[in-house]
């Protein structure tokens, strides 16, 4: 006890002295170290885990920042629609579901399924007897055995027909019926809706009974196996975006980096004055979705230039430092003006203090910075 009162008296007998000396204040007041300069034992240096390294030369990119989202080409999006009205006899398909081209995916039924097919057999069975009279009409007036006007009128009524007969055809055709099959096996009371691509049923918007129309939008299929970046950018940097730059991109649901290559820029800004870029995919992964979010970034051009680890820079008041370690266990604030980052590394414009030749604090950085303000506080 004795032991402590006596350092307090001697503590206070400092403190009276140095205010009794206005030169000793402004002494230890004006110094810029005392505000730069922090100093640690090995015990702390271990447990911040603080490591010491030299600026580097590392080939840093320009990259201007955009987003967007993923999409495919309009030719592997397919919406269908029945090409005529009917009801929804069957369907098995979900969202989600993979289908492959020329699988069936509904059938639909409807009286005028069964009128169209009649009207055609009607007309074909006439077609070949107005064929063969024409035939024959025409011999016959080739021979002056009858008018001519016998043999032009069998042609008109064979050509009507045939018209008639090659519309009917059309028609079954565009609703998925087989004329040659239907002329063989006879009249058939649904029609099968079947999928033109291969990908997965991204919207179901119809069930059992449902009463569907050429207009109405029944299945939408998607094949996402060329699924493309679709980015944004600012007016401002367009002047910089060039067919075949690369670009790093990461999914709004994941953290996996990936790459791909602009292959179209937009010709048109659009009124919140950005534009649209189109990107391949360098590796392309079937099981990605479409309209998933994605943040990017385009490199633009490259340059070597000397930087230093992302974690060997700390921010602090709107300033950037890295510590320069100036003795063994002491290292000293220096101030820094940073420029581009790139797979972990940011290149250093500006400092305040020579870099090129001295070890800089490239792990622990914050660990010194909140002993150096701590201190201050004291």
């Amino acid at each position: 006890m004795k032991r402590y009162i006596t350092a307090y008296i001697l503590g206070s007998a400092l403190l009276v002295s140095c205010s009794n000396n206005p030169t000793t204040t402004n002494e230890t007041t004006a110094p810029e170290e005392q505000h730069t300069l922090v100093s640690l034992t090995q015990e702390e240096m271990t447990l911040a885990g603080i490591e010491t390294g030299n600026i580097e030369i590392k080939v840093i990119s320009n990259t201007v920042l955009a987003s967007g989202m993923l999409d495919v080409p309009p030719t592997n999006k397919v919406s269908i629609s029945a090409p005529m009205q009917g009801v929804v006899k069957n369907t098995s398909v979900l969202q989600g579901t993979h289908v492959i081209k020329g699988e069936v995916i509904a059938e639909l039924q409807h009286a005028d399924y069964i009128q169209l097919q009649q009207d055609y057999l009607d007309f074909a069975g006439q077609l070949e007897y107005l064929q063969a009279e024409y035939k024959r009409q025409g011999e016959l007036a080739s021979e002056q055995v009858n008018a001519q006007k016998t043999a032009q009128q069998a042609k008109a009524a064979y050509t009507t027909v045939l018209a008639k007969t090659q519309g009917l055809k059309a028609k079954l055709q565009l609703i998925g019926i087989d004329p040659k099959q239907l002329e063989k096996d006879g009249i058939q009371t649904a029609i099968k809706i079947k999928s033109p691509i291969s990908g997965y049923v991204t919207k179901v918007n119809v069930n059992l009974g449902s009463y569907v129309t050429p207009a109405e939008i029944m299945f939408v299929i998607v094949n996402t196996e060329h699924l493309h970046a679709e980015l944004t950018i600012f007016e401002k940097d367009i002047m910089q975006i060039k067919e075949g730059q690369k670009v790093f991109f990461t999914l709004g649901n994941e953290a996996t980096q990936r790459t791909a290559h602009v292959h179209l820029i937009g010709r048109e800004i659009r009124p919140d004055r950005s534009v649209q870029i189109h990107c391949h995919i360098d590796k392309e992964d079937k099981q990605l979705i479409p309209g998933t979010y994605l943040k990017a970034q385009i490199e633009t051009t490259n340059e070597q230039a000397p930087a230093l680890p992302n974690e060997a820079i700390v921010g602090y008041e709107g300033k950037d430092f890295v510590f320069v370690q100036t003795a063994t266990l002491t290292f000293e604030m220096v101030g820094i003006e940073k420029g581009n980052s790139e797979n972990g590394f940011t290149t250093i414009v500006s400092s305040e203090k020579p870099l090129n030749k001295v070890k800089i604090a490239t792990k622990g950085a914050y660990s010194l910075m909140g002993k150096l303000k701590n201190t201050e506080e004291l």
